[in-house]
């Protein structure tokens, strides 16, 4: 991909206040405009997705109602593999940083060092360079290093994309209903997948599955 004369960036994060501070740091960039706003991530997908907007890059912070940010990655690096994507994060955590890789990011930046980092992320995601901050890259040489010397694969995630979407909006409150509303499923559907999920973790009930997705960070506590 050529780097525009001027990154058409989208970007989403649920609190209103993050979202004016970011778009103030990137739009004091003269290569670097915010051409859209997401309050969640079925939102930034919708118009990541549509034609109304021209969009070069989107930002995306990890934990989002509705659909978190690595869902939102995830259907849009299958949809729109064309589109760059980095994850914006509060964590500094080794799960949600490969989760981000995983889900198709170039980059993942810290919301703490948003100030001094975000800008380069990216202009590097623009150029098809990977930015990671460097603890991450420490980690990931090194989880590496530990994987190739004992001759060991990484762990396959237990659930599907479904079910972490079902385990999400249950977490969040939702009935089984509500929930084969927003995804467009039959409750007896949703039911199973509820099932399955429990089945999968030796969990037992909702507040077992709300834990679950805080630790996943598919809902904030």
């Amino acid at each position: 991909m050529t780097t525009p004369l001027k990154i058409r960036v989208l970007l989403a994060d649920d609190h209103e206040v993050v979202r004016s501070g970011l778009r103030m740091v990137l739009e004091a960039q003269s290569d670097i405009e915010v051409v859209a706003e997401a309050s969640d991530g079925s939102r930034a997908l919708e118009q990541a997705l549509g034609e109304e907007i021209e969009i070069d890059l989107t930002i995306l912070d990890v934990s989002m109602p509705r659909m978190t940010g690595l869902q939102a990655a995830a259907e849009l690096h299958r949809r729109r593999p064309e589109l760059r994507i980095l994850m914006l994060s509060m964590h500094d955590n080794e799960q949600y940083f490969f989760e981000a890789l995983k889900a198709g990011a170039s980059g993942y930046v810290l919301k703490t060092a948003a100030n001094r980092d975000l800008v380069e992320a990216c202009r590097a995601c623009m150029r098809g360079e990977a930015f990671l901050y460097p603890p991450a890259v420490a980690t990931l040489v090194r989880d590496y290093l530990d994987g190739a010397r004992l001759g060991e694969a990484p762990p396959e995630d237990p659930l599907t994309a479904r079910e972490l979407e079902v385990v999400k909006l249950i977490a969040e409150g939702n009935t089984s209903e509500e929930i084969a509303a927003e995804l467009v499923l039959s409750k007896k559907t949703v039911e199973r997948h509820r099932a399955n999920v429990l089945d999968k973790l030796g969990m037992r009930n909702r507040v077992d599955l709300t834990r679950f997705a805080i630790r996943r960070g598919l809902v904030e506590a």
